[in-house]
């Protein structure tokens, strides 16, 4: 991948994939049980957005006693990760590193918080999965148990 660089912080160029068919409710549930999976194996409670290559939300499920702003959070990761077709960890590093990385604070519709992570089948973007509820790392150690199951 080529190198952007946003002064301070370095942000991966959004992935080469090409979009797909978009993920559909019977699959998008394959990527969010696994993702709960491993949230209660570790005892998190999360909460888990599918969307679409577009960002429309596909489907959605919240682990009891999850903190209510997850839920807003898990679509916006996912939406994020579709729609600028990269993980939203790059987001956040970006930002973390400060200088012109802050520039990302500008960016419509970006979440700067690791937790959403693209859909490939075939590789394309067939959606994104986003995960919330504990610390961004455990959201997305999540995402990415959501991510590895689908085919």
């Amino acid at each position: 991948m080529v190198l952007a660089a946003l002064g301070g912080g370095r942000l991966m160029a959004q992935m080469p994939n090409p979009y797909g068919a978009p993920i559909s409710l019977e699959e998008a549930k394959k990527p969010a049980a696994a993702a709960l999976v491993e949230a209660a194996k570790n005892k998190w409670t999360m909460a888990v957005a599918i969307v679409d290559p577009g960002g429309n939300l596909v489907y959605y499920q919240k682990m009891d006693n999850t903190q209510l702003a997850s839920a807003n959070v898990a679509i916006d990761k996912a939406r994020t990760a579709a729609m600028y077709k990269r993980p939203t960890k790059e987001f956040q590093d970006s930002l973390a590193a400060g200088g012109a990385g802050l520039r990302i604070l500008k960016l419509r519709g970006a979440t700067a918080v690791e937790g959403g992570i693209p859909l490939l089948v075939d590789g394309k973007i067939i959606g994104a999965i986003g995960v919330s509820g504990d610390t961004s790392a455990h959201d997305n150690q999540c995402a990415m148990a959501g991510a590895a199951v689908v085919k």
